[in-house]
């Protein structure tokens, strides 16, 4: 049976709500199971509070955990016992496991996964890529959005080949769009790093390009890929993020200003709560690290149980796609798959 293994010591509410969260989606998805990495007796107490198949559930002990205080690098490689590393080992070395979770530490997520798991052959930098809520009421998914501060175009080329395929193979996407993020839509914008991206991306046949566009159009147009560099990626998805919030905090206040701003909530809450679906983050998992050999999903470190829940369905739904086997011939296909991956 496929495993997914989730690391039940990361984040800031575990391990009850990873935990929590882990058992809600074998209710959502069929012929999985939940392996846990972490302490083993905090994760049981966890366990008899809820509801859920014993045989789709297994525990690994591990004694120790890596926080965000600590230095990725040398926690990753000083920790062996850690939750987070002995998962990724277990990705590695169980022959049933399609994927590993997690909502620890970021920098210590996306060291383990290049020393534990390894790059696909032909990728030049693994990207991280969440999605986000647009008009639509689908995603955008965003590659790179924070692993790669320093980019080349070529990368660029990549995280739109790789998210291409995440898209088809995670969320049915035929001919997913993927455009480049830009300081404007024209051919001409952008500096030397985007103008030669933009070039390249064009002249890749295996994707769907369509040309570069603004910070605003992540949400508001309707696009499947937004490429970006790491640096500008991140600022983009915690722009986003803060005005999802900015929007529900000012409704919210408006609404109880006094008794008529209440009526008109009661009359407008149908419409309040479809805002409130559509902005909600929550319920769209956490961010792939592509390019790796395996999945590594990385959910947002103050992740409860709902957005836990997406993740794992999401690393069902991208295993069952066959993310990896599509990155790779997509990859190939644009000319990177020949050659050994390159530091």
């Amino acid at each position: 049976m496929l495993k997914i293994i989730v690391d039940a010591m990361g984040g800031d509410h575990a391990p009850a709500e990873i935990v929590k969260g882990a058992i809600s989606a074998l209710s959502q998805r069929p012929d999985f199971m939940v392996v846990f990495t972490g302490d083993e007796t905090l994760i049981g107490n966890e366990l008899l509070k809820l509801h859920y198949d014993p045989s789709r559930v297994e525990v690994v002990h591990c004694s120790e955990v890596i926080t965000n205080d600590d230095v990725p690098t040398h926690a990753v490689r000083s920790k062996r016992d850690s939750s987070l590393v002995v998962g990724l080992k277990l990705l590695k070395e169980d022959n049933e496991a399609g994927a590993f979770v997690s909502a620890g530490s970021t920098g210590a997520v996306l060291t383990g996964g290049v020393m534990h798991i390894g790059r696909l052959k032909g990728v030049l930098r693994p990207a991280l890529c969440p999605g986000m809520p647009n008009v639509t009421g689908g995603r955008t998914l965003l590659c790179d959005c924070g692993a790669n501060a320093e980019c080349k175009p070529e990368y660029l080329v990549q995280f739109g080949i790789m998210a291409s395929a995440y898209a088809r193979a995670a969320f049915g996407k035929e001919n997913p769009t993927v455009a480049l993020l830009n300081n404007g839509a024209e051919e001409h914008k952008g500096d030397p790093l985007h103008q030669q991206a933009y070039e390249l991306l064009k002249e890749t046949k295996s994707i769907r390009f369509v040309g570069n566009i603004e910070g605003r159009d992540i949400m508001y147009g309707n696009y499947d890929v937004a490429v970006a560099d790491g640096f500008s990626g991140n600022i983009a998805l915690k722009s986003c993020e803060g005005c999802g919030k900015a929007v529900s905090a000012v409704l919210k206040q408006e609404f109880m200003r006094g008794f008529g701003s209440k009526l008109a909530y009661l009359c407008a809450k149908k419409q309040i709560n479809r805002l409130r679906e559509m902005l909600d983050y929550d319920k769209l998992g956490g961010s792939v690290f592509l390019g790796l050999r395996q999945i590594v999903l990385k959910c947002h470190g103050s992740a409860k149980a709902k957005p836990v829940a997406a993740s794992v369905c999401q690393a069902v739904d991208a295993y069952r796609g066959n993310l990896i086997p599509s990155i790779s011939s997509m990859l190939e296909e644009a000319g990177f798959g020949a050659g050994e991956p390159r530091d």
